[in-house]
């Protein structure tokens, strides 16, 4: 009997082909399998409705934001996308002055020309002011030092002798590296860089530049292109109506 259960132990305590094992111990089972890796497509699908709801929010933005800029990129640059500062210091951004018609002229006090120009520059803002004209106006005392004075002084002098109602601007310099921006644009666009106080840029609603004239061409003479420009404006805001 005893001999029977020595043989009973001895065959428990072997495991499989004969090997033995370890009494009191038990051979390792088989790996766990590995977690699975959780697809980020479903994340969407079971979220809550006010995560779903979050997340469309924030794609439809960035794709606003991206067509936004894309438009921005798009769109040249005009006249009315600078700002200049205003004859009496203040900054001013010429996309106010959008949608009309504009004549940007670098004026002087001690010209021969200023006589003529003034009266005839505010003549025209007389008649064609009322119906999307503006005279832009920009000292300027580079060609022969004949804007001198301060800013307020030339303010003074052509409200006092001329009577001028059109928007005027600080004192700048519109030809060379220091040129003002507008003015750079002027020249870039129209391929005509001032070479003398009282040059005139028609510039259409739109911020293009239509054309450039040197002081020689009188503003009596740009009158009529002016005025059918002006007269189209008016037409095309009635249609808009």
């Amino acid at each position: 009997m005893g001999r029977l259960r020595s043989r009973v132990r001895l065959s428990t305590a072997r495991g499989e082909g004969g090997a033995s094992c370890p009494a009191g111990r038990l051979e390792p089972g088989p790996p766990p399998p590995a977690p699975r890796a959780r697809d980020p497509s479903l994340a969407f699908a079971f979220a809550t409705p006010p995560a779903r709801e979050r997340v469309m929010v924030a794609g439809l933005a960035a794709a606003w934001l991206l067509l936004a800029a894309a438009a921005c990129a798009q769109r040249e640059q005009d006249f009315y996308d600078f700002k200049a500062v205003n004859i009496r210091g203040k900054l001013v951004s010429l996309e106010k002055y959008r949608g009309s018609v504009s004549l940007v002229v670098n004026v002087a006090s001690e010209c021969g020309f200023t006589d003529q120009h003034y009266r005839a520059l505010q003549q025209l803002q007389r008649d064609l002011g009322p119906h999307h004209f503006n005279v832009l106006a920009f000292p300027c005392n580079q060609f022969g030092q004949q804007e001198p004075n301060s800013n307020k002084e030339i303010e003074n002098f052509a409200r006092r002798t001329y009577s001028v109602s059109f928007p005027m601007f600080s004192k700048i310099t519109v030809t060379g590296t220091g040129a003002h921006p507008a003015f750079k644009y002027l020249i870039q666009t129209s391929g005509k860089e001032p070479t003398w106080n009282f040059w005139k840029y028609l510039v259409a609603p739109d911020g293009k530049v239509i054309g450039a004239w040197d002081p020689t061409m009188s503003v009596e003479e740009l009158r009529p292109q002016i005025t059918a420009l002006v007269r189209k404006l008016i037409l095309k805001k009635r249609e808009d109506l």
